[in-house]
């Protein structure tokens, strides 16, 4: 019988974890050969690991200058991780296998299951092929736009090559780009164009499949009910959206460093503000620069990075859904309420209790890397601000900096790695993963109940 994903003794979590895992590693050997550099010469194992677990974390973190740096082989090998980063690691292996016919077991859907967040199992196979046919025509609508602004700016084989690496770089909100100088964005910051079609692409990449194919079930079919997930997730969107765009048009509305310089106009300065709202919780594309922002716009920033975007989706963060249901549970004890209601429904404990857990989990990984970090740096001089802005954007795999990413020593850098792998496979997975090991005979037995004073 033919063992697919059957890696006995291992759970769907752990396989997830070592899938990403081997993505990570040949990424790693092929980004530090020779050839992928325009130099000729061998880049550090350590900035090839680097980059590899940042593209196929999907996060854009960078410690060079990736259009400078990488020659073909090695942007077109940072373009496969991100792609397949992006869309995950079971969801192309489960393409493979259809491809060949093979069957899945109840274990194999149980992985696909865990690796995309879905909630549920039946159907699971299906959305891959969902998945994979959205994907391509996403980015293909991507393509064609960038390239009428791209091909006339770089002509038309390098305008086609940018225009391809930008669509899937913005779609699997990986923050990478190829036109250098460290601006990332910022030459096409009033380019309507060009920005607007990025966050209407990072928004798709940010909002999850899920929620994209139940939108486009209910267009298909009016009478067809949007899941509590969907509604859940693109209200928390539309919230953090509207209320990062009006603080940071009201931060950053003089700040001659960002939305300020060159006496840019009104309408110029909304759509960078709107900009940087969507790309702090998903992609991490910057239009301005991330080390001028008030420190106010950093916080604001920074809570954005943490929170993320949505399950089953190239985002980072603890996820929308998840604070929703923290925010929510939280109403409900303050009012002496047992269960979470939104949208009349009532939302199962357990999945209330996860996401406390997550959110709880995250806090800790953050503030643990800070304070690492903080150590590391003691005697470099990068601010605390610029050090939680770096840990935060690792950990929610977002990619701004505001100290560049080079400043920091190899040290921190190693804990950046660990940040940005536990923040895509899932903080609750990760941790899962690590725990499955430790889990006594002992487990199943019931102790006394008793009580605790807090507060």
């Amino acid at each position: 019988m033919t063992r697919r994903f059957k890696w006995h003794g291992f759970s769907p979590s752990q396989m997830l974890v070592f899938g990403f895992g081997i993505m990570i590693v040949i990424g790693t050997i092929l980004l530090s050969l020779p050839i992928a550099t325009k130099s000729g010469d061998s880049i550090r194992f350590l900035d090839a690991f680097f980059t590899s677990t940042s593209a196929v974390c999907v996060t854009g973190l960078s410690v060079f200058n990736i259009g400078a740096t990488l020659s073909v082989f090695g942007q077109v090998t940072l373009l496969v991780l991100i792609q397949l980063g992006g869309i995950g690691f079971m969801t192309m292996t489960s393409m493979l296998y259809m491809m060949l016919g093979k069957r899945f077991t109840l274990r194999d859907r149980l992985i696909l299951q865990s690796s995309m967040d879905d909630p549920q199992l039946q159907g699971i196979v299906k959305m891959v092929r969902d998945i994979v046919i959205m994907t391509a025509i996403i980015e293909t609508g991507a393509f064609l736009i960038f390239a009428i602004r791209f091909v006339p700016m770089f002509g038309v084989v390098n305008g086609l090559y940018y225009s391809l690496f930008q669509s899937v770089s913005t779609f699997c909100n990986s923050g990478f780009e190829l036109f250098g100088a460290g601006t990332n964005l910022g030459l096409f910051a009033g380019d309507p164009l060009v920005m607007i079609t990025t966050m209407c692409v990072m928004v798709l990449g940010g909002i999850g499949f899920y929620v994209i194919l139940d939108v486009y079930r209910k267009v298909r079919n009016k009478k067809h009910h949007l899941s509590l997930h969907t509604k859940v997730a693109i209200s928390v969107s539309l919230i953090l959206t509207a209320v990062g765009f009006l603080l940071f048009l009201i931060l950053e509305y003089n700040n001659p460093r960002t939305l300020g310089a060159e006496n840019a106009p009104a309408p110029q300065k909304a759509m960078q503000a709107l900009f940087q709202s969507i790309s702090a919780r998903t992609a991490g594309f910057a239009a301005i620069p991330q080390d001028g922002l008030m420190p106010a716009s950093k916080i604001v920033t920074a809570v954005w990075m943490f929170i993320g975007g949505s399950p089953s989706s190239m985002a980072g963060g603890i996820k929308t859904t998840t604070i929703a249901l923290l925010f929510l549970f939280i109403i409900a004890i303050i009012r002496g309420k047992e269960d979470v209601v939104v949208f009349k429904r009532t939302v199962r404990k357990t999945i209330v209790l996860r996401s406390v857990v997550t959110t709880a989990l995250g806090v800790v990984f953050v503030c643990v890397a800070i304070g690492i970090v903080s150590l590391i740096e003691y005697d470099n001089p990068i601010t605390l601000s610029d050090t939680i802005y770096e840990v935060v954007s690792s950990f929610g795999t977002v990619g701004l900096t505001s100290a560049n990413t080079a400043n920091f020593t190899d040290a921190s850098r190693i804990v950046f790695i660990i940040l940005m792998y536990g923040g895509r496979v899932g903080i609750f997975t990760f941790t899962m993963a690590l725990a499955a090991r430790l889990e006594r005979p002992d487990a199943r037995i019931r102790y006394p109940k008793d009580s605790i004073m807090i507060g």
